[in-house]
C-alpha cells in the first residue's frame, strides 16, 4: 500500500526556541508556528491553528540560533504522532511536525524594518525579485490591448 507524508507550512514563531539535549547528548529543539487558516467567513476573525515543530541535531541548533519569535519561517516534514504515559498515570497524545528543512521566509533588511533597501525603496528577496516596502511601486510599462507583438 502506498503511502505519503508531507507538510509544508509557513508561520510566526510563537516564541523564541529552546535547544535541548537528550541523555544520549543529541540536540533537540521544539517550538510552535502560528498558522493561518486561508479560508475565514465575512462575519469571522481569521482562524490561526498552532502546529508544534521538532528539529533535531544540526537543523536544532540552527534553529535555536537563528529563529527568533513573531518572526515568519517556513517548515517542511513529515507529521508524526506518539504517545506516552504520565507521572500520573494517564496516557498522553501529542501530534507534531518533525521538520526536515526549515527556512526564512523575509529577507534579511525586511526582519530589520527595511533597514537595507536601494534608492528604488525596496530591498533585493532571497529569490531575485524584489520585496517592496513602504508604499513604493516600481514602474511598470502598460500594455496596449492592440499591441500585435503579443504572443496570445
Amino acid at each position: 500500500m502506498a503511502s505519503f507524508n508531507k507538510v509544508i507550512l509557513i508561520g510566526n514563531l510563537t516564541a523564541d526556541p529552546e535547544l535541548k539535549q537528550t541523555a544520549q547528548g543529541t540536540s533537540v529543539c521544539s517550538f510552535t508556528l502560528a498558522v493561518n487558516r486561508r479560508y475565514s467567513r465575512q462575519d469571522q476573525a481569521q482562524t490561526t491553528d498552532f502546529i508544534n515543530i521538532v528539529t533535531w541535531r544540526q537543523q536544532a541548533e540552527f534553529v535555536a540560533k537563528y529563529f527568533k519569535k513573531g518572526h515568519p519561517y517556513l517548515v517542511c516534514g513529515q507529521l508524526q504522532t506518539r504517545s506516552w504515559t504520565d507521572a500520573q498515570g494517564n496516557k498522553r497524545y501529542t501530534t507534531e511536525v518533525v521538520a526536515d528543512e526549515v527556512s526564512f521566509v523575509e529577507n534579511k533588511a525586511s526582519a530589520n524594518g527595511g533597514a537595507d533597501t536601494n534608492d528604488a525603496g525596496y530591498a533585493p528577496s532571497a529569490y531575485g525579485t524584489p520585496a517592496y516596502q513602504n508604499g513604493s511601486t516600481p514602474e511598470f510599462e502598460e500594455v496596449q490591448s492592440g499591441d500585435d507583438s503579443l504572443p496570445f
